[in-house]
């Protein structure tokens, strides 16, 4: 049985990224680039003017104010319109190409007057308000690097350099399957006994959250037919992920199917609580996620062990989320051996991160993973963690609650 760290490094080990497609520079957003992307041009393509204003020749407004003569007006997108000679100015709009002659902007807050003359009214030093040619980007500087995650101002630079169709790794398409006579369809009515299959949607929008496109494959029910054609459809998709049935019990059928369809089981369990019964299994160069039925169990599985993998496999090179420190609020008790993933709400006091216990535990108690927006990781060994302990943890999510206190 790997331990927590020994079975996330088997299961990178295993999976590779996908295949690179070509999409619009918009639906690049969220991807990962899949090639380095090189500026074609410089950028600005010519000196011009950081700010409205009037173009001058410093060495005119050595002593202020002093009044010039207005000889031309360019435009942002126009053309030049000829020379800044002595004693003059040329007003210029932001963007404008910059004037021969000129050597420096001054900001039309800085003048007084309009039309044929213009008084600046403030020191000049040369240089100052203009952007010059190449200062951003030189022609064949990587701009963007394999394996960026493309975001807003990714975005804006492709654009910039007309780059309409970008290289990016391929979504993963994720089959989802639920095991298990017990479980009713969402819709259906409540039935003693019964439970609503809220696995496949919980793990599909942890899918879809990461990036990925989740294929929902429904029920499997407790017989190898129902099980062995779920599961010949999801292995079509780049990755499968099963929940329930995964046991040791009369019904729990998942790896024996899987295996009687070709699949190479890699580990059966693994050393924390909750998700202990957690497989994964290759068929081929697809990862095959087999999660306990729990739905907390489910959720933590998820987001420890198939969440990196899919990342990797859609090009990103972070793929951990990072451990924080926080500082345990109440006290926390466990069975010495295994690692325990403690759900928790992380507030901030006094700019360090404070976690307080969701509520009860236990596996079968769902709104505590909805109120957590962390996850402590309780050391194996460790039996009684006193309240004030510092502990690692990171967060489920992106919004922390601020407290000053």
């Amino acid at each position: 049985m790997p331990t927590f760290e020994e079975a996330r490094r088997i299961i990178l080990g295993r999976v590779a990224p996908l295949g690179v497609e070509r999409v619009g520079v918009l639906e690049s957003l969220g991807r990962v680039i899949a090639e380095d992307i090189v500026a074609p041009w410089e950028m600005p393509l010519c000196d011009n003017s950081a700010m409205d204003g009037f173009a001058v020749r410093a060495a005119d407004c050595t002593v202020t104010p002093l009044s010039l003569k207005v000889t031309g007006y360019i435009p942002a997108g126009g053309e030049v319109c000829g020379a800044v000679e002595p004693g003059c100015a040329i007003r210029i709009m932001t963007g404008a190409p910059l004037p021969p002659g000129c050597d420096a902007v001054v900001p039309v807050e800085e003048t007084e007057g309009s039309g044929e003359t213009v008084t600046v009214t403030a020191p000049v030093s040369p240089r100052q308000h203009i952007r010059f040619k190449g200062e951003d980007v030189a022609t064949g500087e990587v701009i963007i690097p394999a394996g960026t995650l493309i975001r807003p101002p990714e975005i804006s630079m492709l654009a910039s350099f007309g780059k309409a169709i970008v290289p990016v790794y391929r979504r993963a398409r994720v089959a989802i399957l639920s095991t298990g006579d017990e479980l009713i369809e969402l819709g259906e009515p409540p039935v003693p006994g019964k439970i609503v299959n809220s696995n496949t949607l919980s793990l599909a929008a942890a899918v879809r959250e990461c990036g990925a496109e989740p294929v929902i494959l429904g029920i499997a029910r407790d017989n190898r037919e129902s099980h062995r054609e779920k599961m010949t459809e999801g292995l079509r998709a780049d990755a499968l992920i099963t929940s329930a049935g995964v046991s040791a019990g009369d019904r729990d059928l998942v790896r024996d199917v899987l295996a009687e369809l070709g699949v190479e089981q890699v580990f059966w369990k693994i050393d924390i609580k909750p998700g202990g019964p957690t497989a994964f299994a290759i068929f081929g160069a697809k990862p095959v996620f087999s999660l306990p039925g729990n739905p907390v169990s489910t959720m933590v599985t998820f987001e420890e062990f198939v969440r990196p993998a899919l990342l990797k496999m859609m090009g990103h090179r972070r793929v951990l989320k990072p451990f924080v420190k926080a500082v345990l609020k109440e006290e926390a008790r466990k069975k010495p051996g295994k690692i325990n993933f403690l759900r928790v709400r992380v507030t901030v006091e006094n700019g360090t991160y404070v976690a307080s216990t969701s509520g009860d535990q236990h596996t079968g108690i769902l709104k505590t993973m909805v109120r957590a927006n962390g996850l402590v990781v309780l050391p194996g060994e460790a039996s009684r963690v006193p309240a004030g302990t510092e502990v690692e943890m990171h967060l489920l999510g992106n919004e922390v609650e601020m407290l000053e206190g």
